[in-house]
């Protein structure tokens, strides 16, 4: 299978760089090929401008500003989004990612006003991410990361795309046996997924 495997973290040094590297490294040793999408080395802008928002329901002229990013997600046939959550959502270049790259006529269609998916390739989905608070506290929140993976994107893909949320919580009071654990967890579901 191709992935295309995006990853939200400035820092190269991060745990989630490492979880980021366990991603590729195990769908690589899987015999996968992966399309390995860092956001910020490759300077990602975030931000959708005047004209593209105005653009946004010109299905000839949305996906210019975008075009190599909306390739790689088309001829994705699985994606997984390594990113932390931070304020109990995306990071701003994934979020800005999503509303760029996640265009009519790419991701869904609007047919008789209604949205239907367009990402029909992708048989698989995966978020792998890590998040300062609790699972409780998460939850209290309603978990909009979460809900947006199982939800909203898994949607958008194939109708029988088999999706996996891993998350590691209460990374502020982690330690080197949860993480590491946890990056064994990520190894081994990406190496049978």
């Amino acid at each position: 299978m191709r992935f295309l495997v995006l990853h939200a973290h400035p820092d190269p040094d991060s745990y989630s760089a490492a979880l980021h590297a366990a991603v590729v490294g195990a769908l690589a040793a899987a015999g996968h090929a992966v399309d390995d999408c860092d956001l910020h080395a490759e300077h990602f802008d975030p931000v959708l401008s005047r004209d593209e928002r105005r653009a946004y329901h010109d299905l000839a002229q949305n996906r210019l500003p975008v075009a190599d990013y909306v390739r790689r997600l088309e001829a994705a046939e699985g994606l997984v989004l390594v990113y932390p959550v931070w304020n109990f959502g995306f990071p701003a270049i994934l979020k800005g990612f999503l509303d760029r790259v996640f265009l009519p006529g790419v991701s869904f269609r609007i047919e008789n006003g209604l949205v239907r998916p367009n990402l029909r390739r992708i048989t698989r989905l995966a978020a792998v991410t890590t998040y300062g608070a609790p699972r409780w506290r998460a939850c209290l929140m309603g978990d909009p990361p979460r809900k947006c993976i199982t939800r909203v994107l898994r949607a958008l893909a194939a109708s029988q795309a088999r999706t996996r949320y891993l998350a590691h919580y209460d990374m502020n009071r982690s330690t080197p046996a949860t993480r590491e654990a946890f990056l064994r967890d990520v190894r081994h579901c990406m190496e049978h997924f």
